[in-house]
């Protein structure tokens, strides 16, 4: 008889006990009945808490990000962007009016990275787009546009914007 990979040993101590094999239950014994057996999706629930080094999946699920540089817009890009920005000022100079013009835009910005320990830090990000209700577009002191989306406000930098879409005809690209 085989034990895992090598052969018994002749003076095995459990010899008697290998030799007769895995027990088994018929029917509804008073084993069966003690000690059903357990479905599957528990035997997982059991092990789960288990992390032997914690943050270790995060750390290398962060690694696999694809981080990308900031495009630098041209000359034309850059007009275009502030004719839009200045458009959107606009109609939202004040609370009341961006409630009653109710301009909806998609916003692509820059968004960088994070991770101090990922190569890309301070050097790299991801790109990110965020669409909702123009509330206000601040193009004098703080030169941000802040975005209500379903469930948040977003304040964005002139600086990290890379392009916007207007979702709602109320004003021409």
């Amino acid at each position: 008889m085989v034990l895992g990979y090598m052969p018994m040993p002749a003076n095995f101590r459990y010899r008697e006990v290998a030799l007769r094999g895995r027990p088994e239950h018929k029917g509804w014994d008073a084993f069966s009945i003690k000690h059903p057996p357990m479905p599957a999706s528990r035997w997982a629930k059991i092990f789960s808490p288990f992390d032997a080094l914690k943050g270790f999946s995060e750390a290398v699920s962060s690694k696999e990000v694809q981080y990308v540089s900031r495009v630098e817009l041209d000359a034309d890009a850059e007009a275009d962007l502030s004719r839009k920005l200045e458009i959107l000022h606009n109609l939202t100079w004040n609370g009341r009016m961006a409630r009653v013009n109710h301009v909806i835009v998609s916003v692509k910005y820059f968004v960088p990275c994070q991770d101090v320990n990922n190569f890309a830090f301070a050097n790299a990000g991801l790109y990110e787009t965020v669409t909702g209700m123009v509330l206000r577009v601040d193009t004098e002191v703080r030169k941000e546009i802040t975005i209500q989306t379903d469930t948040t406000k977003k304040v964005i930098g002139f600086d990290d914007i890379l392009e916007i879409t207007l979702k709602n005809g109320c004003v021409r690209d």
